[in-house]
């Protein structure tokens, strides 16, 4: 497609210039009188036998002077800052490091809640497990930006040999929500863990010598110890499958949540009001209290966890998780992700 052009008159001579509009790259061709006048100057001189001399000296120093070198590119450090990593050893608490990292409560509890289906901060954080940040760098010249607390753009819990890693995502509102690389959140539908407890008393096994039967036999849970009243938690949404009693587990709730999973609550003291068979209860919900029930050498949560009507170990079981995101924004997500990964 032709360039668009118009023409301008010259002012003495009568000829015409003619400029082409470059519309395709936004920039305009404009003539300062001198231009102009050095144009006229030309088409006069156009039949006149020579040029003064005193043309062609400053002709002459006008092509000696070396032509404009382009300004050099600011260095890619300072045109785009680089995130800034940032580290913190566990001393007695997460609260304690995140304090120490510069993040606020608010933040904390997001990413208290965000890691709580992998990570229970009470039990599995020791002292010298390490919490690692990529924050934003402060904008440069703004002093209330700088003294904002950062909202991280992932953070890496190490406990041991085992790391826990999430990632930023914020909604069109922008929401904050954090999110493993693949784009999976870790507190979707499952909690790992339906009470807070003081100590794992029994652990899951194929085979254990039962305390009060003294058989061996499966144990297909974990015990949980607890004060006898503490408050049991849904671990998902699901519906009542049994309210009642059973031999051994004494007092029990058998929940049946979203294929394939269910969960049993053992030895309970007594029952959330309310529940019989057929509730739905939604994850979280108090469905009963801690007891003895049944053959129970203390107070304590037997808590299960099938999946396809087989007991795996509640600590351990893979959970169910979403994607919240398409599969667009997953791949894009998941590139920021490992270029972040990579910082931490």
């Amino acid at each position: 497609m032709p360039l668009p052009a118009f023409v301008a008159p010259s002012a003495r001579s009568g000829k015409v210039i003619l400029v082409c509009a470059l519309s395709s790259v936004c920039a305009a061709l404009i003539f300062s009188p001198q231009h102009a006048k050095h144009s006229v100057d030309q088409d006069d001189a156009a039949g006149a036998p020579s040029a003064s001399p005193n043309r062609e000296a400053a002709d002459t120093a006008r092509a000696a002077q070396p032509a404009p070198q382009p300004a050099a590119p600011a260095p890619a450090s300072e045109a785009t800052p680089q995130p800034v990593v940032r580290s913190a050893t566990i001393k007695s608490s997460f609260a304690e490091a995140a304090q120490r990292l510069g993040l606020d409560s608010r933040t904390a509890a997001l990413l208290a809640h965000a890691f709580s289906g992998e990570i229970d901060f009470r039990r599995d954080l020791k002292a010298g497990n390490t919490i690692s940040l990529v924050v934003d760098p402060p904008e440069a010249g703004n002093a209330s930006a700088q003294s904002q607390p950062a909202t991280p753009l992932a953070v890496r819990i190490a406990t041991g040999s085992t790391s826990h890693e999430l990632f930023l995502y914020r909604n069109l509102e922008g929401k904050p929500f954090y999110y493993t690389k693949d784009g999976a959140s870790t507190t979707p539908a499952f909690s790992r863990y339906p009470l807070a407890y003081e100590r794992v008393s029994s652990e899951f096994a194929l085979r254990r010598l039962d305390p009060v039967t003294h058989r061996w036999q499966s144990h297909d849970g974990v015990d949980l110890a607890a004060p006898a009243g503490t408050p049991v938690h849904a671990t998902a949404r699901g519906t009542v499958a049994f309210i009642g009693r059973q031999t051994g587990y004494g007092k029990v709730i058998v929940l049946r949540n979203p294929p394939p999973y269910q969960t049993v609550f053992a030895h309970l003291s007594r029952f959330a009001k309310g529940l019989h068979r057929g509730t739905q209860v939604r994850r979280g919900q108090v469905i009963g209290y801690v007891g003895s029930t049944g053959w129970a050498t203390g107070p304590h949560l037997h808590y299960e966890v099938h999946v396809d009507s087989v007991p795996k170990d509640p600590l351990t079981v893979a959970l169910p998780g979403k994607n919240p995101l398409d599969a667009t924004e997953r791949a894009q997500f998941a590139k920021e992700a490992d270029r972040l990964a990579a910082l931490l």
